[in-house]
């Protein structure tokens, strides 16, 4: 009597029972976060320090040269916490959505030995990423007590929404590009240049209102109405505009089952290019 032999095929499109799945082994998505940020830390000299350290340096010297000499308006608002909030979400999303890319290059060795749902990789990228936005935060409190802001108790409540609409932007775009990058390498060289120019295109150095007329093509960017009403929020200096959050949360959750769509509909080649 011949054995029985069981075949593990990947799905070609999305499921349902993915997200289950992904539920099931979410022990496995809690250690690839905490091993992201051990082995990035481990031996540096201030460890989780340099979370810190790099938007803030990042904002004195955008302060510097975009706040004191290009003299840049932030509508009425002191430019380095301005600025600071920009950063803090724009970080959040381009550094997630960098690693996000590389997730599946970077573990190869595993993906090629052991079965596991492949989601699991770029979600933990973000994860760890998010743990990075909250150290951050902890300047942006200081800068609010030093300049004597104090966010609306009733905007606060909207930035669970912001950092969803960031998490699936660069969750999504992140997966599309993590699939591609798998067959075609050129995604590393690019995405360093694409994601530079598209900070240009954010109000991170300078406020929304400056595009005048045109303001409008600006909110095609959803990151655009993330760090908007994310100082509308924090600051308390501006209504939050909820016709652009719903349309960033909108374009982003299409964004999110398109980019699930491309790697679900490639995984089952990961391992044999990979």
């Amino acid at each position: 009597m011949s054995a029985k032999i069981t075949i593990i095929r990947p799905k070609k499109i999305f499921h349902f029972s993915d997200l289950v799945e992904v539920w099931q082994y979410r022990e496995l998505l809690y250690f690839f976060s905490w091993r992201d940020l051990k082995v990035r830390y481990k031996q540096t000299a201030i460890g989780v320090g340099w979370a810190i350290f790099q938007p803030l340096i990042t904002m004195v010297v955008f302060s510097i040269f975009f706040g004191q000499l290009a003299k840049i308006p932030s509508d009425g608002i002191p430019y380095p916490i301005f600025v600071y909030v920009g950063l803090l979400f724009w970080q959040f999303f381009s550094s997630a959505l960098t690693d996000t890319s590389n997730a599946l290059i970077g573990n190869q060795a595993i993906i090629t030995k052991v079965y596991f749902p492949r989601l699991i990789l770029p979600i933990s990228t973000v994860v760890t990423k998010f743990v990075d936005f909250c150290i951050s935060s902890v300047v942006l409190f200081g800068l609010m007590l030093y300049y004597g802001y104090y966010p609306n108790p009733t905007g606060l409540l909207i930035l669970p929404i912001l950092l969803l609409i960031t998490f699936m932007a660069a969750t999504g775009l992140g997966l599309a590009l993590s699939a591609v990058n798998v067959k075609y390498r050129d995604v590393r060289y690019v995405l360093p240049f694409f994601i530079q120019l598209l900070m240009f295109l954010t109000p991170v150095i300078y406020p929304a209102s400056l595009a005048g007329k045109y303001a409008w093509l600006l909110a095609i960017n959803p990151m655009m109405g993330v760090i908007q009403n994310a100082r509308a929020a924090v600051l308390g200096t501006a209504p939050i505009d909820y016709s652009i959050l719903a349309i960033a949360f909108v374009g982003t959750l299409v964004l999110l089952v398109v980019g699930i769509f491309v790697f679900k509909k490639t995984e089952r080649y990961f391992a044999d290019i990979l």
